[in-house]
């Protein structure tokens, strides 16, 4: 299969390139700027430029780029965070639909913060969308699929939970203040944070890729989600570090503003429904087992 990926330089779509063609696939990177390379091809979603002849082809596109969501979430922030995701999703979308042979599979990263604040409450894929910025961004994210699936293309929308590696991302960000012996509890310390390895993004995705009863909303997160003192202890266990200086939530706003709401304090408890009932084999399904191997301890 010939896979058209975007977001090639990010966490995700940067792992995922070398991963597909080492499993044999074909990749064709979408970028803004080309290298040169024979398997770039240029696009610009910010001005609304896609040459359908980039998406010909190709078996599926796998759309992973947009704004990095850390930092203050200031009026500009949220806006281009937001613009960057739904512009570029829907730019794909009406493209593929007025292709005469449309690649048959497009693959959209989105992720769990469409469920908003939950408590304790257990959600799926049939669980409806909260309230608040993450929430009505990831609809609108979504939302932009739809020309893509109104003209019969598969669309799965991924909704990512907290990525668990050492080179990006919420855990990159712990990794200094924990060994520091710095690290400890957010908040409450009861919010569910629901993570999952990068290896099992990567793998959900060729599953996603190769499963075509797959369609809609699909959880990129593991089985066992975790309160956030559970995955704070299981961490320090990790690193052979204590963990006694909690960041408390005031503390939290005030350095981060909203995004300490939007990210660290909210609790939502995700179950990967779909993946498992399609057979997903997780190849971490535990914290500890995934931190583990992402830190080579």
């Amino acid at each position: 299969m010939l896979i058209a990926v975007t977001g090639t330089t990010g966490l995700v779509g940067g792992a995922l390139c070398p991963f597909l063609a080492s499993q044999s696939y074909k990749i064709r990177k979408l970028v803004r700027k080309s290298t040169g390379a024979p398997y770039e091809k240029v696009w610009d979603p910010y001005a609304e430029k896609l040459d359908a002849a980039v998406l010909e082809g190709a078996d599926a596109v796998v759309h992973l780029a947009g704004e990095n969501i850390a930092g203050r979430w200031s009026k500009k922030k949220k806006a281009a965070i937001r613009e960057s995701r739904v512009k570029s999703a829907c730019l794909l979308a009406e493209t593929m639909a007025k292709m005469s042979t449309p690649p048959r599979t497009f693959v959209c990263a989105s992720a769990i913060g469409f469920y908003g604040e939950r408590g304790e409450q257990m959600v799926n894929e049939e669980s409806t969308v909260g309230s608040g910025f993450l929430p009505e961004l990831c609809k609108a994210w979504e939302d932009a699929c739809k020309p893509a699936s109104i003209a019969g293309i598969r669309v799965v929308n991924l909704r990512i939970g907290v990525i668990m590696s050492s080179k990006g991302g919420a855990l990159a960000k712990m990794l200094t203040p924990f060994k520091l012996c710095l690290g400890g509890v957010v908040g409450s310390g009861k919010q569910y944070w629901s993570w999952i390895a990068l290896d099992d993004i990567l793998g959900a995705i060729q599953h996603v890729l190769a499963t075509p009863a797959l369609k809609g909303p699909v959880n990129l997160v593991s089985p066992n989600a975790c309160d956030n003192r559970s995955f704070t202890k299981t961490l320090g266990k990790v690193l052979h570090r204590p963990t006694i200086f909690p960041l408390p939530a005031f503390v939290a706003k005030l350095v981060l503003g909203e995004m300490a709401e939007g990210l660290l304090l909210m609790s939502t408890r995700v179950e990967p429904r779909r993946l498992l009932e399609s057979g997903y084999p997780f190849r971490h399904a535990e914290l500890e087992s995934a931190l583990k191997s992402t830190l080579g301890k």
